[in-house]
C-alpha cells in the first residue's frame, strides 16, 4: 500500500527502533518470526497493537526530554502552571516568546507518528468489519489530535493517508466538525454493542483504568464533546449549545464520579514531570499557582507542589519570562509533589466536567443542573481526587482571595495579586465575575494538565496570570496576551511546503505565535 509523505514519515518513526526504515514498505508487513497472518489476528492482534502508541503518545510518557519539548517547555508553562529556573538558549526560548522551532517540532511529529498514524492504520484494518475497534480508535484520536489543533491551528486531518505530493491542511473549524461526526459514530456504535448486552474485546488492550468497558468509553467520548463544544461557544455559540446538550442528553450522560475520569494507566512509565522535577530540577512551581492557591490556603497545595529547600516549610513558585541569570537562583523553590510521582496520568477529570456543565448552565444551556451546584460539585470532586478534606469549608470561603507574589532572592520578579476574585459563589454577581471563578476552580483542579488549562486561558482570559517581564518575540507576541499559538513546524515546511501553505491560508493571519486560533475570538465571554 503506497502511503503519503507524512504517512511514511510516521510509520518510518514507529519502527525505526526496532528495525530501520527504508522504501520497501510492503516487506515490512512480513514477520521475520514466520508467524501466520492468521495466527497473529487471532484475538485481533493485528488490530490491538496499534492502541498502545496511541495511549502513551497523547501526552509523552517517555523519553521523558521528549514530554519536555511535547508539552513541558510550552503548554505546562503558558498555562501557569509551572515554570523553569532553567535559562535555556542563554534565556531566549519559549518561557521568553521567542518561540523554538527544535523544541515545538516534537509536537507535532509525536502526534502524527504514534496517535494519527495508528488510529489510521487501526481504521484500515477495523472499519466496517469490527467496528468497535474503530470507535476506541476514533475517541483516542479525537482526544489526542484536538490538542494538536488547539496548538496550532490548521492541521492535517480529513488528508491523512492520501498520496497526493501536496497534502492539504483542513481548517480548525473543519477539523471541530469532523471531531463531532466521529464522536457521534463512536457513541453510537458503542452504545448499540453495550445495550445488546455483547462482552468487550477490549479489555486486555484498554490502558484507561475503563477495562475495555463500552459504556465507560461512550461516557468519556460524550465528556470530550463537551469540552469541545465549550471551546467554541465564542465563535459558534448555537452549535456549541447543540453539541454539548447532545452529550448530557444520551443515557450514559457525562463524568459524574471520579472513577468515570480518563487517565493512562502505564504499567512501567511514571509521570516525566516527575523526572524533570525531581531530578532534572528543570520544573518548578509557577508564582501564579503560589499567588492564586497560597492565597486561598488551597489544601491541595500539599498533593501538588513539593515546599522549598531553599525556604523550608514555604511553598515558592517561580515567575515565567523573566531575567535567568543562573540555574541555582530558583531551582530549590517548590518542585512538582506527589501529584506525578505515579504511574496513572490523568487527562481529563470528573471536576473539569462538572466545570463545562456550571458554565454552560451560565450561557442558560441546559446542563442537568444550576451554575451554582454544578460549580460546588466541581470543587467537591477535584478534593476528592485528591485525597484533600475541608471541601465543604473551602466552597464557602468569601473572603480570600490571590496574595501578592515576592520574588525573595529578586525582588524586580514581584507582583501585586492579579486574580482577585473569592471561591464562594456570588448569586449577585456578573456573569464575568462568576465565569471567572468557574475557570479559575477549574484550572486548579485539572493540574498539570497543562494543554488544557492553556486553551481555556486563550478562550477566556482566566485566571488572570503574570505577564512575562522578558518577551524576545520581536513584536510578534504582545505582553499582554501571550503566546497564542505555535507556528508550523519544519519538518513540514521542507517536506510538504503546498501544504502548510493551505493551511496558512486558512490560519486568518501570519504564521506566527500571535495569531488567534479560529475559537480563540478577541469578542467578549458573554
Amino acid at each position: 500500500m503506497k502511503l503519503n509523505k507524512i504517512t511514511k514519515a510516521a510509520l518510518c518513526m514507529s519502527l525505526l527502533a526496532a528495525m530501520g526504515c527504508t522504501g520497501d514498505f510492503e516487506d515490512i508487513n512480513t514477520n521475520p518470526n514466520g508467524i501466520t497472518p492468521e495466527l497473529f489476528e487471532q484475538d485481533f492482534n493485528h488490530i490491538k497493537g496499534g492502541f498502545a502508541p496511541m495511549f502513551n503518545n497523547i501526552q509523552v510518557l517517555t523519553p521523558e526530554w521528549v514530554y519536555q519539548l511535547q508539552q513541558g517547555l510550552n503548554c505546562d508553562i503558558w498555562s501557569g502552571y509551572m515554570a523553569t529556573p532553567t535559562g535555556f538558549a542563554g534565556g531566549i526560548n519559549n518561557t521568553t516568546y521567542s518561540l523554538v522551532d527544535g523544541w515545538n517540532g516534537f509536537i507535532w511529529d509525536y502526534a502524527y507518528s504514534n496517535v494519527m498514524f495508528n488510529a489510521y492504520d487501526i481504521a484500515q484494518k477495523s472499519k466496517g468489519k469490527y467496528d468497535q475497534f474503530y470507535a476506541l480508535s476514533l475517541i483516542l484520536k479525537v482526544e489526542g489530535m484536538h490538542r494538536l489543533t488547539d496548538t496550532f491551528g490548521p492541521i492535517i486531518y480529513s488528508k491523512f493517508g492520501t498520496t497526493d505530493s501536496t497534502i492539504e491542511y483542513d481548517s480548525q473549524q473543519e477539523v471541530y466538525n469532523q471531531m463531532f461526526s466521529e464522536l457521534d459514530f463512536a457513541v453510537a456504535e458503542l452504545t448499540k454493542r453495550e445495550d445488546a448486552g455483547e462482552a468487550s474485546t477490549f479489555a486486555t488492550t484498554d490502558m484507561s483504568g475503563y477495562g475495555g468497558s463500552y459504556k465507560a468509553w461512550a461516557k468519556f467520548a460524550n465528556t470530550l464533546r463537551l469540552r469541545l463544544a465549550m471551546r467554541i461557544v465564542k465563535v459558534n455559540p448555537a452549535l456549541a449549545k447543540t453539541q454539548a446538550e447532545k452529550a448530557i442528553a444520551h443515557k450514559y450522560g457525562v463524568f459524574t464520579t471520579n472513577a468515570d475520569l480518563f487517565k493512562v494507566v502505564s504499567p512501567v512509565y511514571t509521570n516525566p514531570i516527575a523526572t524533570i522535577s525531581g531530578a532534572w530540577l528543570d520544573i518548578r512551581m509557577s508564582a501564579d499557582m503560589e499567588s492564586i492557591m497560597g492565597g486561598y490556603n488551597d489544601p491541595r497545595l500539599a498533593t501538588y507542589f513539593d515546599t522549598s529547600t531553599q525556604f523550608p516549610g514555604q511553598y515558592k513558585g517561580v515567575r515565567t519570562g523573566i531575567d535567568i541569570a543562573a540555574k541555582s537562583d530558583h531551582q530549590d523553590f517548590s518542585g512538582i509533589g506527589a501529584v506525578v510521582r505515579s504511574k496513572e496520568i490523568v487527562l481529563f477529570t470528573t471536576a473539569e466536567a462538572y466545570f463545562l456543565r456550571a458554565e454552560g448552565a451560565l450561557r442558560g444551556w441546559n446542563m442537568g443542573g444550576d451554575a451554582k451546584s454544578l460549580y460546588e460539585a466541581g470543587i467537591a470532586a477535584s478534593f476528592e481526587q485528591r485525597g484533600a478534606s475541608g471541601a465543604a469549608a473551602y466552597i464557602a470561603d468569601n473572603v480570600k482571595t490571590a496574595k501578592a507574589y515576592v520574588d525573595p532572592n529578586f525582588p524586580v520578579n514581584n507582583s501585586p495579586a492579579l486574580n482577585n476574585v473569592t471561591i464562594a459563589w456570588d448569586a449577585a454577581a456578573t456573569n464575568e465575575v462568576k465565569l471567572q471563578k468557574i475557570i479559575t476552580q477549574k484550572w486548579i483542579a485539572g493540574f498539570p494538565e497543562g494543554q488544557e488549562a492553556w486553551s481555556d486561558y486563550r478562550r477566556t482570559g482566566y485566571p488572570k496570570l503574570f505577564p512575562v517581564l522578558k518577551n524576545y518575540s520581536g513584536t510578534t507576541i504582545t505582553t499582554e496576551f501571550g503566546v497564542r499559538r505555535i507556528n508550523f513546524v519544519q519538518s513540514e515546511k521542507a517536506g510538504n511546503a503546498g501544504g502548510v501553505a493551505t493551511g496558512v491560508a486558512k490560519l486568518g493571519g501570519p504564521d506566527n505565535g500571535g495569531t488567534r486560533l479560529w475559537w480563540d475570538t478577541t469578542g467578549a465571554n458573554f
